[in-house]
């Protein structure tokens, strides 16, 4: 390949159960019809949701090693021991959240040691990009996994409420394939008296009211929510505003709160009194109050699901102990001895899978995956307006300053 040619790679996610990609066939094929100087490497694999073949007949080369790219793409964080020297990568690192005080409050796959692998990165000479970086002036991402995080954990938490309360079972999510198999499996299952709390305004939160609305399940307002009873299925949904309240401030200002979260304090406490199945599904902040405090859990009567598609371990809901897995997506937490048990009357569901949009590969990816062809590598492949250069927490082995605290992290 010629000096002009700019490469660049797909790699092999390293989980056994990560079946999604940064770009699928068709991004290829556009990628190839508008940058003909620009090759695509694909390294082979068995669970990726696209096919070698699929990706080989869209112009992609398949080959193992990804050593000439100029940039090596994947979703999840990438197994130490598959990082080349002195090559550039990007993928969620889930690294930005990390304090040197609260480290366990970062997202991101089970078992994968952060500090062995911000140091093997620095030990290298690698440069990472990390999409969740990637952002407007305004600080909104540009793209995200979060839609179908939100509809997929919307379905599962629904799904857990029949199976724990109705001892039902619906088809799991990843059983369906596709995203109108699923609209099919949700409308056939009809909910009866039934009141559900869906915290957020994002992303995330989006995908859960839209799936919602697929349902029987009616929208009712907050004054509703709190002050009157229902004989049939209803939801509420808490925006930022709604949830939290400033310690200092008589009206809620988003910036002051993005700024400022230290000085915000739940206001959840009244709706959970009465609420059966809490999505949680807002953005959080390891210096944000949590919805609720352990201390208040039994007070809770009516709460039985709990459907965390934050994630955030040690985070805003802080009865997730630990993430769960596609192949697991639940525990049950004893809301008096306040630990994880056996299913029991005193017990509370808790579905806490942290690569949900996975259940649904071929869909996320392909939305994710337009948000890489249109707001990401035009910026990386031509000039950068400095969303690139933003989203770099390390360079060629070093911390840019914005991201320098990570390094108190490593070091204790």
């Amino acid at each position: 390949m010629n000096s002009n040619t700019f490469t660049l790679g797909i790699i092999r996610e390293t989980r056994e159960d990560e079946s999604r990609a940064p770009l699928v066939p068709n991004h290829v094929t556009k990628i190839k019809e508008k940058y003909n100087h620009v090759n695509i490497l694909v390294q082979p694999s068995k669970n990726r949701c696209f096919s070698n073949l699929e990706y080989k007949n869209s112009g992609a080369i398949i080959q193992e090693d990804l050593n000439e790219c100029n940039i090596i793409l994947g979703v999840k964080e990438i197994g130490t021991k598959f990082l080349n020297k002195n090559k550039t990568y990007l993928f969620f690192s889930h690294t930005s959240k990390i304090q040197s005080d609260n480290s366990s409050s970062t997202q991101g796959t089970p078992g994968m040691d952060k500090k062995e692998l911000i140091k093997t990165i620095l030990e290298k000479d690698i440069t990472l990009i990390d999409y969740e970086n990637i952002r407007n002036k305004y600080g909104a991402r540009y793209l995200g996994f979060g839609r179908f995080a939100g509809i997929v954990g919307c379905y599962n938490s629904l799904s857990l409420y029949k199976k724990f309360i109705k001892k039902i079972d619906m088809k799991r999510a990843f059983e369906l394939k596709n995203y109108e198999s699923l609209i099919k499996e949700i409308g056939n299952n009809k909910f009866s008296e039934i009141k559900i709390l869906v915290t957020g305004d994002g992303r995330v939160a989006k995908g859960v009211l839209e799936l919602l609305q697929k349902t029987n399940i009616t929208k009712i307002s907050k004054e509703e929510y709190l002050n009157k009873k229902f004989s049939y299925p209803v939801f509420c949904n808490l925006k930022t505003e709604d949830y939290v309240k400033s310690n200092s401030k008589k009206t809620f200002n988003l910036q002051h709160f993005i700024e400022f979260p230290n000085d915000y304090k739940s206001k959840a406490h009244e709706y959970l009194l009465s609420t059966n199945v809490l999505i949680s599904a807002h953005y959080w902040d390891p210096h944000s109050p949590k919805i609720f405090e352990l201390k208040n859990l039994n007070k809770y009567l009516n709460l039985q699901v709990i459907g965390d598609i934050t994630c955030d371990l040690n985070g805003s809901i802080p009865t997730t102990l630990k993430s769960t897995t596609i192949k697991d997506p639940h525990f049950y937490y004893n809301k008096k001895e306040l630990s994880e048990c056996s299913q029991s009357e005193e017990s509370i569901a808790v579905m806490a899978v942290d690569n949900l949009p996975s259940e649904l590969p071929r869909d996320s990816s392909t939305e994710f995956g337009d948000g890489v062809l249109n707001e990401v590598l035009p910026f990386i492949i031509g000039k950068d307006d400095g969303r690139i250069n933003n989203a770099t927490i390390i360079k060629k082995g070093k911390f840019l300053s914005r991201y320098s605290y990570i390094e108190k992290y490593i070091k204790k």
